[in-house]
């Protein structure tokens, strides 16, 4: 395994390249490949694999009976799946992980983990740190979906990412297209609202950035 792949990886931070070989060395693991849509973690499977992202992207989708899909969440190299599945006591992941590209995962057992947690305390630490901003994360997922007007989820994302970044210039994630997904919108639908506030001058829209012109109206919008 090239050290490079795993350099970034959110479980092994702080650890040197020595150490990441040493550890890995003492719990089987394997590696996936994944297909463009391919499922790597179904809806409500039994929970007993954890992966690493060392290429491509993972989508974490939540299918409902109507037949309708919400995007939960975008994971990128380095990043882990299906830890707080496998950990908690459904034991069953709660929804569909898809390659979003062609992607290539390590894979290891829970037990496995335990082990590695129990041998490095950074590595246990760093998977703590990991669910802990996992759950923070989908609370901010949450309080964005809680927003019924695409205009007040535009206003809200803008503003916490403005926050977050400490900046008024705010680069779209990937594409219009993939942002739609993330609120859970229609594509052209966030278009006609991009374009009504860049008129209004409470933005200036070029891709693929968004820059903040009056940002007591978007505030003002979460209040309605």
């Amino acid at each position: 395994m090239d050290d490079a792949l795993l350099k970034n990886c959110t479980l092994f931070a702080g650890l040197t390249a020595k150490e990441l070989r040493d550890n890995l060395s003492i719990v089987p693991q394997h590696i996936q490949c994944y297909e463009k849509d391919e499922i790597i973690f179904r809806f409500m499977e039994n929970a007993e694999t954890i992966g690493i992202i060392l290429k491509g992207e993972v989508d974490s989708v939540k299918p409902f009976p109507n037949g309708k899909e919400v995007n939960v969440t975008v994971r990128h190299p380095g990043d882990l799946i299906g830890p707080a599945a496998v950990f908690s006591a459904q034991h069953q992941y709660p929804c569909d992980l898809r390659a979003k590209k062609p992607t290539t995962i390590m894979m290891f057992h829970k037990k496995d983990i335990l082990h590695l947690m129990q041998k490095d305390l950074r590595i246990l630490e760093n998977f703590t740190r990991e669910l802990a901003t996992a759950t923070y994360l989908l609370q901010e997922r949450l309080e964005l979906l809680s927003y019924s007007g695409i205009a007040q989820k535009i206003a809200h994302y803008l503003l916490m990412q403005s926050r977050k970044n400490e900046t008024t210039r705010i680069r779209i994630p990937e594409s219009i297209s993939h942002w739609a997904s993330l609120m859970n919108v229609s594509r052209p639908s966030l278009h006609r609202e991009l374009h009504a506030l860049e008129t209004k001058g409470i933005i200036t829209y070029q891709t693929p950035f968004i820059s903040i012109e009056n940002a007591a109206t978007l505030r003002d919008m979460l209040q309605k």
